[in-house]
């Protein structure tokens, strides 16, 4: 599975920003997506995650009510609606996206996108 993230930028804080991922490839075989942050000499962060079956959705305390996951899986896209930005924010966010695929479990990441926000 390819994963291409876009709709990062510059924004001021209390703005707000979508992210959109592109899956493609063998899309049938994903369980889980996901969105992951990292900043510079940090540990990367798990932001969001939505089930692919379930519908489920899972969010990190610091984004609770400010970040939204969703998925169009006739466009096997997934997004991240991100309002009342802060500072904080400021990160690379990653796509990530699980899966089961000829008798391998995988865990595959996009290239990346980066958000700044401003204060």
């Amino acid at each position: 599975v390819q994963l291409v993230e876009s709709g990062g930028g510059l924004v001021q804080a209390g703005g707000s920003l979508r992210l959109s991922c592109a899956a493609s490839g063998s899309t049938f075989s994903i369980t889980a997506m996901g969105w992951s942050r990292q900043v510079l000499g940090s540990q990367r962060e798990l932001v969001a995650s939505i089930s692919s079956t379930s519908g489920s959705t899972k969010y990190a305390d610091s984004v609770k009510g400010r970040f939204t996951i969703s998925r169009d899986d006739a466009k096997n896209t997934m997004y991240l609606q991100m309002n009342n930005l802060k500072p904080e924010d400021t990160a690379v966010y990653y796509c990530t996206a699980d899966g089961y695929y000829v008798g391998s479990n995988y865990h595959s990441w996009g290239q990346g996108t980066q958000v700044t926000v401003s204060s």
